[in-house]
């Protein structure tokens, strides 16, 4: 045999053996992220308001509930309380993202526990089934399906994915952490603590709620970068731990297939209300004007 030929052979085994391993190596992703998929996965009881069930399959508009719960926070493990209220509705056909900001102190009725109260007391009282009945009630639309992240958790994942850059608005320290105006990186503990403070920001709460998804949208963005595919097994573990989500595999994978574009056209929507003392207590009140014009721009998007 001539050396071109044992050259050529060579080359030929190297490149099926590169080729096996990588087979082998994606078929252990896909293996470890069905199985993290399959443990976040956590069926809801909701009331359904839809006629008919929605169909990522065949790309039709759909609306998520995003709760940041404090469940694990600074050591606690009882229910908690939603620290973070969003809803986001994507529609393909349009390539439209909205994502709607709820303030956490929204004065409103508490469906399923006979109570007007703070719409972050929801889930407190009755969980992710209560959360997801009282922001249809509020919104008057259907949630579809819910994500929901535990705030000790934002910390395990920013550091799984090794640190978020964000534009922090103003200067300000939380948990003894100074952050300055202007680009921030930053690790788990600095980002819990940037997505927490509200009693230095001008804004209140809803400063919070944007310094909130700053870092969500920090997340997204580092966790689908190339760059972290090495580091895929501490992502999957933090999202495992601390997620939880009625969104199956499958419909990730449609979503990710169908609905790419619409990801990546994003309008960011903050519901403003007015604060109010009702017994002792601070609330955000709505006025109807406002919650009618979120509604029908979100049953617009949503093709109702």
């Amino acid at each position: 045999m001539s050396k071109m030929k044992k050259t050529l052979i060579w080359i030929l085994c190297i490149f099926l053996l590169a080729v096996g391993a990588m087979g082998a190596y994606a078929y252990k992703v896909y293996h470890d992220v069905t199985k993290t998929t399959d443990k976040m996965y956590k069926k809801v009881d909701k009331e359904e308001t839809r006629t008919t069930p929605i169909n990522i399959e065949k790309g039709e508009p759909f609306s998520v509930l995003l709760l940041g719960v404090d469940t694990g926070d600074l050591g606690r493990t009882e229910q908690g309380r939603s620290d973070s209220v969003m809803v986001v509705t994507v529609n393909p056909e349009k390539n439209e993202t909205k994502i709607v900001s709820i303030p956490r102190d929204t004065y409103t009725e508490i469906i399923g526990h006979g109570t007007t109260d703070k719409i972050n007391h929801a889930y407190a009282f009755g969980g992710t089934t209560m959360a997801i009945n009282t922001v249809q009630n509020l919104l008057d639309i259907p949630i579809d399906y819910y994500i929901e992240i535990n705030m000790q958790g934002v910390k395990e994942i920013v550091d799984a994915v090794g640190g978020v850059d964000v534009d922090s608005p103003l200067d300000f320290s939380q948990d003894n952490i100074k952050f300055t105006k202007g680009p921030v990186h930053l690790d788990g503990e600095k980002a819990l603590a940037y997505s927490r403070m509200r009693y230095e920001d001008p804004t209140g709460d809803y400063g919070r709620q944007g310094r909130q998804r700053q870092v969500i949208e920090a997340i997204v963005k580092k966790a689908a970068n190339f760059s972290t595919l090495t580091r895929y097994k501490d992502i999957l573990n933090a999202m495992g731990n601390n997620m939880a989500t009625n969104l199956t595999f499958d419909d990730m994978m449609d979503i990710q297939g169908k609905y790419k574009a619409a990801a990546g056209n994003v309008e960011q929507i903050q519901m403003q209300g007015t604060g109010e003392m009702i017994n002792g207590v601070s609330y955000q009140i709505i006025a109807p004007e406002e919650l009618q014009k979120i509604s029908e721009n979100l049953k617009i998007q949503l093709g109702l």
